[in-house]
């Protein structure tokens, strides 16, 4: 296990682009940008049940996380690790503070059914790149 430094919660914390990459079921790497923020000291995502990333996490918990300091892109923190935690509790509540940090406002892309999970990543290497 690697805890996150202050300056790499920053980061996740910050209104900064989250890079996720998965492994596909073949053995590629499937990468997307998504939100980001820190709960407990672990990088916490959000996304909606059925999404392949997600699929992917659930067959394989492995998990590399890009964030790019938006200010300063040659600025990052790589986080790997593995899913530590995925929960259904409070994951509207979630995005929709997300989509505030990012958009000023409530998540405006929820579709009828959707299920929301949050995704909390446990850090086992931590390599940042400093401003």
């Amino acid at each position: 296990m690697s805890a996150l430094d202050s300056r790499s919660e920053e980061l996740l914390r910050g209104k900064n682009f989250c890079h996720v990459a998965t492994f596909n079921s073949n053995g590629t790497i499937h990468g997307v940008p998504v939100w980001v923020d820190v709960q407990d000291g672990l990088p916490t995502v959000n996304t909606a049940e059925g999404r392949l990333w997600a699929r992917n996490l659930e067959r394989d918990p492995r998990v590399t996380l890009t964030v790019q300091n938006s200010d300063n892109p040659y600025e990052y923190v790589e986080i790997r690790g593995h899913v530590a935690q995925r929960t259904h509790d409070g994951a509207d509540e979630h995005i929709d503070e997300l989509s505030k940090k990012y958009l000023g406002r409530s998540y405006p892309n929820r579709r009828p059914g959707e299920q929301r999970v949050i995704i909390r990543i446990e850090p086992e290497h931590v390599h940042k790149k400093p401003r």
